[in-house]
């Protein structure tokens, strides 16, 4: 049996936090597919098939990771992509009362896929998509948070803007 992670996630941006877990994700399936979401709740700053495009663009030096958007319910699309696993990441204690919550609500609907969680490497357990966006917003360097076509893109995105 092939072990299929699906790693999901808005990835807006997609930070070298994502991609620590995605690396190590590498060495322990088979297949790892990041999902990413439309998720228009959250008001991402990128569209999903740019959000798409700056994660294939970082993850293409490995073979055995795919980047797929999707808009349905993720227990749906595991399914669909014959997953046994979901994969999450913590960066603290905080992240894990809504992803212990999520995982239940997972098993509850495919009993038949595993949650598991990585913690990322200790120089990325502050990061968060939100706060590269603020920083960047506000002018601030985000090149160590970032690979370096995220970087191209914020600027392009961000000069797009028009102030309020």
């Amino acid at each position: 049996m092939k072990n299929i992670a699906i790693y999901a996630g808005t990835f807006d941006p997609i930070t070298i936090g994502h991609l620590d877990i995605i690396e190590r994700a590498t060495r322990l399936f088979d297949r790892v597919v990041v999902a990413i979401a439309t998720n228009t709740q959250k008001n991402p700053l990128f569209g999903l098939e740019e959000r798409v495009t700056l994660a294939k663009e970082v993850v293409s030096k490995h073979h055995n990771v795919e980047v797929i958007g999707f808009s349905n319910l993720l227990a749906h699309f595991a399914e669909e992509q014959k997953a046994n696993v979901i994969l999450r990441g913590i960066r603290a204690v905080s992240d894990f009362d809504y992803e212990f919550q999520l995982a239940g609500m997972n098993r509850y609907l495919v009993p038949n896929i595993e949650s598991v969680f990585l913690m990322p490497s200790e120089h990325c357990t502050y990061l968060s998509s939100r706060l590269v966006r603020e920083i960047a917003a506000l002018g601030g360097d985000v090149t160590q948070f970032v690979p370096a076509n995220v970087v191209v893109a914020l600027r392009n995105k961000l000069s797009q803007r028009t102030p309020v």
